[in-house]
């Protein structure tokens, strides 16, 4: 067949050989559907009480939306990847344009509070000068990002760090830790070789300071199985890496990780992540007050005291 007896190309798009107009439609239709998948990802992201939320949170409520069913079925190998690819989810996002999604956030470009852009420096002076009981190091900066934007750090009386930006922690930070007094460190990290040995350096990089521990809030591979978290696939990591995971790791755990496969913390729902952070940060809530345990908590300090008699 010559030349001219090919489909005319679409207006702006290169004439190729065995490309007719039916794959540019094809293109369309899919960036449409992506598009609405967008918008009411972006509004179960949100919720409740419009939460912000990073790009990459984005990405994988846009593919629960897309795909609802692979909530309820395990991630194995040989399933087909979420859709949409990150790719065409990307150009869909910017030919939509970021700005007209309510509460996507912007990417970081600066180490969040408590530093000062640019500068290492505290954002309040007086920010050493007390005894601090928790501190939450986070492996993804954007993750960091997210938790400061939607305050967790006031509501856990927690400060949030990216462990990048953090590590070697300041000797001031430090003081403020074993000053405390049982203080902890939580690491929140991927499902991947480096994110699971990530508590063991931080853990190293504190040093002998005594009363300070490290604890990891995850993820780790059994975290993403019984969350059916979308998981992928990258190169295999070589044996330093291998060395460096937890020996608390189950033997299918360590099989997994050394595929190369991994899943991020951002594929946990934003509201799912908060709920988690809080928890895990500020500990066991003490019980509620009821009437006659306040009415029993009178009568004990002395205070208008029922008679004995």
């Amino acid at each position: 067949m010559s030349q001219r007896h090919l489909p005319r190309p679409l207006k702006g798009e290169p004439a190729r050989p065995g490309h007719g107009p039916g794959s540019g439609i094809a293109a369309r239709v899919s960036a449409g559907v992506t598009g609405r998948a967008i918008a009411v990802a972006a509004v179960r992201a949100a919720a409740p009480g419009g939460l912000r939320f990073t790009e990459r949170q984005l990405y994988y409520e846009t593919c629960r939306v897309l795909s609802p069913g692979t909530a309820l079925l395990s991630r194995v190998p040989g399933t087909p990847a979420p859709a949409p690819r990150l790719p065409t989810f990307t150009r869909t996002l910017d030919a939509r344009g970021r700005e007209t999604v309510p509460g996507l956030l912007p990417p970081p470009v600066a180490p969040p509070a408590p530093y000062l852009p640019g500068t290492g420096e505290p954002s309040e002076p007086d920010l050493y000068d007390y005894g601090l009981p928790r501190l939450l190091l986070c492996q993804d900066r954007s993750i960091a990002g997210m938790l400061l934007a939607n305050h967790v750090h006031l509501e856990a009386a927690c400060p949030i760090l990216t462990a990048a930006d953090a590590l070697p922690l300041d000797p001031r930070l430090l003081a403020a830790l074993e000053r405390a007094g049982g203080a902890t460190v939580h690491v929140l990290h991927d499902a991947s070789p480096s994110g699971v040995a990530l508590p063991a350096r931080v853990r190293a990089g504190l040093g002998p300071v005594p009363g300070v521990r490290v604890v990891s809030l995850g993820l780790v591979p059994r975290h993403a199985a019984s969350l059916r978290l979308p998981s992928g696939r990258g190169p295999a990591p070589g044996p330093a890496a291998l060395a460096a995971r937890p020996a608390a790791l189950r033997p299918r755990e360590a099989d997994w990780l050394a595929g190369g496969r991994f899943a991020q913390v951002a594929a946990v729902p934003p509201a799912r992540l908060v709920r988690t952070v809080l928890r895990l940060t500020r500990g066991p809530r003490p019980p509620r007050d009821s009437l006659w345990s306040g009415l029993r908590g009178l009568r004990g300090t002395g205070f208008m005291t029922w008679p004995a008699a």
